[in-house]
């Protein structure tokens, strides 16, 4: 490799993750896991929550062994209560001296209104939506001091698409989508980035099909993977303090939508 070609991919992706003190909701399972072991190899101290402390031990056991640049904690946190994001920054602030990135991943799937009660829908909301909120509130209060920071909200194509039989979760999603648009010209003067990432069909835990029939999707290119929502991340946060990587949307080749 040239010293020109080096410099090429420098100026292509200039930064690194390398160092960096980063929260992710939802860590156990799919995207979140996924990007809280990239990033990790990659240099990062990461810390991960999720709901259920088997996932929990399943994401641990998983990357048992392997010698990571940076560090790998997870925690057991319902997101959908204000004890369990007050728990989740409280292990922030006694890991990390400051707070770099904030992924907001942590989201429940629902269909239709028609489906299920106000106590299954409250859920979800409070997951999807209040969860996002919270979670933003705990990091802007921390990154403020430092002048800079970075929150990436992961959405979904479901905010455009607006797909039948998919209004409680469609509801949330596009409500992630306009918070996260006002979130940033509020922020932005203070030196910290706003990114939405909305994928499409990803082969996660949240899909109603089986991992068999997912794995088959992917190979006919009509779901993506966890790990291509990951490299998105981490293409947004390696980018240089003039550049804002504001949204990106991310689609299975074959999924015409």
């Amino acid at each position: 490799m040239t010293a020109e070609t080096d410099k090429l991919l420098h100026d292509i992706l200039p930064g690194t993750v390398n160092g960096l003190s980063i929260i992710i909701t939802g860590g156990t399972t799919g995207i979140g896991r996924i990007a809280a072991i990239a990033l990790a190899q990659q240099g990062a101290n990461v810390l991960f929550a999720g709901r259920d402390q088997q996932h929990l031990d399943d994401t641990l056991a998983s990357v048992k062994g392997q010698e990571f640049s940076g560090n790998l904690h997870g925690i057991v946190a319902d997101l959908a209560t204000s004890e369990g994001i007050d728990h989740l920054f409280s292990e922030a602030d006694e890991r990390f001296s400051k707070l770099d990135v904030l992924i907001n991943n942590a989201a429940l799937a629902f269909q239709s209104v028609s489906e299920g009660d106000y106590a299954d829908w409250e859920e979800v909301v409070k997951t999807n939506v209040l969860g996002y909120m919270g979670c933003t509130r705990k990091a802007l209060d921390r990154m403020r001091a430092n002048k800079s920071g970075h929150i990436v909200n992961i959405g979904s194509m479901s905010a455009d698409i607006r797909e039948q039989n998919s209004s409680i979760y469609v509801a949330t999603k596009s409500a992630i989508q306009g918070f996260s648009e006002a979130l940033r010209k509020e922020v932005n003067e203070a030196g910290i980035k706003v990114t939405l990432i909305e994928p499409g069909a990803v082969g996660t835990d949240m899909q109603p099909v089986s991992v068999p029939d997912q794995q088959e999707k992917e190979e006919n290119l009509e779901m993506l993977k966890a790990e291509d929502i990951a490299g998105a991340i981490l293409f947004a946060l390696c980018q240089p303090k003039r550049c804002d990587v504001v949204n990106i949307q991310i689609r299975p080749h074959l999924q015409l939508i």
